[in-house]
C-alpha cells in the first residue's frame, strides 16, 4: 500500500507543477498591454482610470509619474478594487 501512495503522490505532485507553470502563460494572454504611446491619446477621457501599483519605494525614488494617476498598493487590492466603476478602463501602471 505504502508504494501506492507515493506513486500517486508524485503524480499528483507532477500535475501539480504542470498545471501551475500553464497559469501565467494563459492568464498573459488574457491581459491587454498598453504602450505609452497608445496610453497618451486617452489618458483625458473621462473612461480611463490609472493605477500605480509600484511599491512605495519604486514610487518615492521615481521621478516619473503619469499625471493623474492614483497611487494604490497592489498587495491590498481588496481595499481599493471597489472604489472603482467596472464602466470604467483601468489601467495598472507598474513600471
Amino acid at each position: 500500500m505504502r508504494p501506492m501512495f507515493h506513486v500517486s503522490l508524485i503524480i499528483i505532485m507532477a500535475l501539480a507543477v504542470g498545471l501551475s507553470a500553464s497559469v501565467p502563460t494563459a492568464f498573459a494572454k488574457k491581459v491587454p498591454v498598453i504602450t505609452k504611446e497608445e496610453l497618451e491619446p486617452i489618458l483625458n477621457d473621462g473612461d480611463v482610470v490609472v493605477l500605480d501599483v509600484r511599491r512605495g519605494r519604486d514610487w518615492n525614488s521615481s521621478e516619473f509619474k503619469i499625471q493623474g494617476a492614483v497611487r494604490v498598493d497592489a498587495r491590498k487590492i481588496k481595499n481599493w478594487v471597489g472604489n472603482y466603476s467596472k464602466d470604467k478602463k483601468i489601467v495598472l501602471y507598474c513600471a
